[in-house]
């Protein structure tokens, strides 16, 4: 079971972190960007679907995964009234954005086109969070993008074969995890650096 046990292992890291994600939710320390979630939770479902339709393999566990987790926290920000961003204009065009890369997959019903799409629609999700963490870092916990980088890379690690169906979801999920990531703790740092 090798290879196989590390994507398990990401899978599990993911699913541990995002219920510490969905606990600072519940308590309102962190405040997630609604649309984001929901755009994140849709499109690597999408893209899961997509490549699961060509075959099932252990490669395809972070996808399910980074869809999976983003709907539970999704479900989550309902729970608390003062856990979630206030939604401004950029929000939703990014979100309208989002659904109509999904909906342009829709239309073409090509694996590869339907990943693509997939891709461009959980990016163009992620921007308003990315927006967000740069200006309130501390409304962000950053250990589920962490994770998240290192599912990806698993995902990438066991694939059967080194094609765009496989592997490109995952490749995209450590780049996205890298900057989501990086912007938190990096503006985090700023941010203490400055009330000192």
């Amino acid at each position: 079971m090798g290879k196989e046990a590390l994507v398990i292992i990401g899978a599990i890291a993911s699913l541990i972190a995002i219920a510490g994600y969905i606990k600072d939710t519940i308590k309102g320390q962190t405040k997630p960007n609604r649309i984001t979630w929901l755009m994140w939770a849709i499109a690597p479902m999408i893209a899961f679907s997509a490549s699961a339709s060509e075959g099932l393999s252990w490669s395809l566990l972070p996808g399910f995964i980074s869809g999976f987790g983003p709907l539970l926290v999704f479900m989550a920000s309902f729970l608390n009234s003062k856990s979630y961003w206030q939604l401004k204009s950029f929000d939703y065009i990014c979100g309208l954005l989002s659904l109509l890369a999904l909906i342009l997959w829709a239309i073409t019903k090509d694996i590869n086109v339907a990943i693509f799409f997939s891709i461009l629609s959980d990016g163009l999700a992620a921007f308003p969070t990315l927006l967000k963490a740069k200006i309130a870092p501390q409304s962000e916990t950053a250990s589920p993008f962490i994770v998240g980088m290192f599912s990806g890379l698993a995902g990438i690690i066991v694939a059967d074969q080194f094609i765009f169906s496989e592997v490109g979801f995952n490749f995209y999920l450590v780049i996205i995890n890298i900057l989501l990531s990086s912007t938190i703790i990096l503006s985090k740092r700023a941010q203490n650096a400055g009330s000192k």
